[in-house]
């Protein structure tokens, strides 16, 4: 890895197109398939109160997220930058509205989904300890936050082998969907359909309840929001790059939809919803003295989306700070691993904050807000962005219809998840607007008084010697192999 330290580079650091379409599908695939096959089963069912209606659910939110994921990819080609959305905001509305975003990832996406996951990743594990009542809560929290800080020390040591760790991450996701599945069809072969019958009788279909089964459908399918990172290492990318997404998310619907299929061949729609771990209840009810190896793959799967999310969103915060909307602490790099460990320890001091909840849900609303209001901005800038610069190059090119309707959709569900779970929503706003506060004494303040900024710099030096981390020569250089 390339420190800017002064050590001229053996060659230039750039992204080759070296990924096939084939590639591309396995990538994706094993980008979005992650925990929440295994948990938002529950979630959606709860909310749309039919098998029926949860079905279609999965189905919509497949499609909507393909949709979302096109969109995505029309400005990943036409701004191939590291930053994602946070990018594109700015490109299209400036510098605050890109500092939004960049606040709600961190404040309430990354750090939350990473709670929450860290929670799941811990119920799984200890379920089994505990099978006839509910995992407690001190055993759950204390064993969720050494996960999080294995994870974030191996990204602190090394991040080659947080990558490396992917390799058996998927691996693992395909096996343990590969025994539930075969399970299940062999129960539903057997003839056990009752969860079948009258499939959408007592079914939900208030917009509340819609928006809410949306937000477990945005977990379980969450990920494809990183393909445009692909898009410089694509083969033909104008053209793979769109395969690659729709058969991607074909493969996952279909994926997602069988997985349901074989829970419901073998537990009742009441015994899923009374369960807290659905994966390890019907390995429980399946498995025997094996039931033991589903919740150990499941929570290495979750594992991994964790270490995924903390890589990506370290250097996200790493990019932001560089534009000075984070401190100056997080745009500098760890001086002996060379890695972004200032931004790795914030991360962790938030995700141990927000593991005090008691409700996993709550953390999966909370986080669907943010991540619904971020779209809302995305998709109207991608449409403004026609209007502002028609002339910007653009290899794939949606009709510009299509975020527009994006935009509107995901706005009705920031303003019914609003309606419907007050108590989250103004959580979510509440720490925007403390952003927005920071914002302005940190940006848009530029004539502080002397005694506020020598404050300000001796907080960013304890941090930066308490971390142990130098500000790169040439932040461009840093390459975070």
């Amino acid at each position: 890895m390339g420190s800017g330290r002064g050590d001229p580079p053996a060659e230039k650091v750039e992204l080759k197109k070296t990924i096939t379409l084939f590639q591309g599908v396995a990538i994706i695939v094993g980008i979005i398939i992650g925990s929440g096959i295994f948990v938002s089963p529950v979630g959606i069912l709860m909310h749309t109160k039919s098998v029926g209606m949860s079905m279609v659910m999965w189905s919509i939110c497949g499609v909507y997220n393909t949709l979302c994921a096109v969109c995505y990819a029309e400005l990943g080609a036409a701004m191939p930058q590291s930053g994602g959305e946070y990018v594109y905001i700015k490109r299209a509305f400036g510098d605050y509205p890109a500092f939004v975003c960049l606040w709600i990832n961190f404040m309430l996406i990354c750090p939350v989904g990473i709670a929450a996951l860290s929670l799941i990743c811990s119920l799984y594990i200890l379920q089994p300890i505990f099978p006839d009542c509910d995992v407690p809560e001190l055993p759950k929290r204390l064993f969720a936050v050494c996960i999080v800080c294995l994870l974030i020390g191996i990204n602190i040591r090394n991040v080659k082998w947080a990558t490396r760790v992917q390799v058996v991450i998927t691996t693992c996701k395909l096996v343990a969907l590969g025994i539930i599945i075969v399970i299940g069809f062999i129960y539903f072969g057997k003839g056990e359909i009752d969860s079948f019958k009258n499939s959408f009788e007592d079914s939900d279909y208030r917009a509340g309840a819609i928006a809410l089964s949306f937000y477990s459908g945005f977990w379980a399918y969450s990920g494809w929001s990183y393909l445009n990172f692909l898009t410089e290492e694509l083969v033909n990318p104008n053209r793979n790059l769109p395969r690659a997404i729709m058969i991607s998310m074909v493969l996952v619907i279909s994926i997602y939809l069988v997985t349901n299929i074989a829970y419901l061949a073998v537990l009742s729609p009441a015994l899923m919803l009374k369960s807290t771990a659905v994966a390890v209840t019907f390995a429980g009810h399946t498995m025997g003295v094996m039931s033991w190896l589903i919740p150990i793959l499941i929570a290495v799967s979750v594992m991994g989306t964790m270490n995924g999310t903390a890589l990506s969103m370290s250097r996200l915060f790493f990019i932001g700070a560089q534009n000075n909307h984070m401190p100056h602490f997080m745009g500098m790099i760890q001086y002996k691993y060379l890695t972004p460990a200032s931004s790795l320890f914030v991360i962790l001091a938030l995700v141990v904050c927000f593991q005090s909840s008691n409700d996993i849900w709550y953390l999966i609303e909370m986080e669907g807000f943010g991540f619904a209001t971020v779209l809302t901005v995305v998709f109207a800038g991608q449409a403004y962005l026609r209007y502002k610069e028609p002339d910007m190059k653009r290899p794939i090119k949606v009709h510009v219809a299509l975020p527009i309707s994006l935009c509107i959709i995901s706005f009705a569900i920031v303003v019914l998840t609003f309606y419907q779970k007050p108590s989250e929503s103004l959580m979510a706003l509440g720490l925007i607007a403390l952003g927005s506060a920071l914002y302005i004494i940190g940006n848009r303040w530029q004539n502080k008084p002397r005694e506020l900024q020598t404050k300000i710099n001796s907080i960013n030096t304890f941090f930066q010697r308490l971390f142990l981390v130098i500000p790169p020569d040439n932040p461009d250089d840093v390459d975070w192999e």
